[in-house]
């Protein structure tokens, strides 16, 4: 997908042949990270909202050790993007961004790792996922910052969207998702030690990164609105 962003974009958008070499990569990055964010929020979707296997009715047993080949498919997707991503974000630090985002992505990594490897708390690292939902309109503004288009209509708009979204997505989704372990925390105590800390360490620490960014985004979105309507 980076590869595919830097043979397209020099054609498709003026603007980018006038970036900087580093503001090319990074355009390109995001354009690999919105890849990953539709097909896993897509699936996250699915096999929360569509498919039986993670209701507490089905007829699967405990839903800590459930698990699907499609839900193995896609943490194993979102795993090897983190690696590829970090790896980028290593390379190139911190143009990609700083330790926060190397935090969140070892954290996703491991998470991601253990799941796969044992076939539990699948339900979980779904909801999680879920949030990525959120990324494509945060690579949108971007784009739109970097083309000088931040005076537009589209960027207020993607602005107030993404901060609904990310309120929705990943502030009470997260809430929701410890909920959910409070109530079933009787099957986490059977997860494998590493996964039992993971389980609580990860969806904790994101839900936290979610919290301060989410509290960046809309003060971003303030200072937008004041611009607006400045006289």
């Amino acid at each position: 997908m980076y590869d595919f962003s830097k043979d397209i974009s020099p054609n498709t958008f003026p603007g980018y042949n006038k970036l900087t070499r580093t503001q090319k990569v990074e355009w390109n990055n995001r354009a690999f990270s919105t890849a990953h964010a539709f097909v896993s929020s897509a699936i996250a979707f699915y096999l929360l909202y569509v498919s039986d296997i993670f209701r507490d009715s089905a007829p699967y047993g405990p839903v800590m050790f459930r698990s699907s080949i499609l839900s193995q498919f896609g943490l194993g997707f979102s795993c090897g993007y983190f690696i590829a991503d970090m790896g980028m974000i290593v390379a190139f630090y911190p143009t990609l961004g700083g330790y926060e985002f190397l935090l969140h992505h070892l954290v996703s990594m491991l998470a991601l790792i253990l799941a796969v490897h044992s076939g539990h708390a699948h339900l979980y690292l779904y909801i999680v996922l879920l949030s990525e939902c959120t990324t494509p309109f945060i690579n949108l503004r971007w784009y739109l910052t970097i083309l000088d288009l931040k005076g537009t209509d589209v960027y207020l708009y993607n602005g107030v969207f993404t901060a609904f979204l990310w309120l929705i997505a990943r502030v009470i989704n997260f809430v929701y998702c410890f909920v959910h372990l409070y109530l079933h925390f009787d099957q986490a105590k059977q997860v494998h030690t590493a996964g039992f800390v993971f389980l609580l360490v990860s969806p904790t620490s994101l839900g936290l990164m979610n919290i301060f960014w989410f509290y960046k985004i809309v003060n971003a979105l303030l200072r937008t609105f004041n611009r607006k309507h400045a006289p």
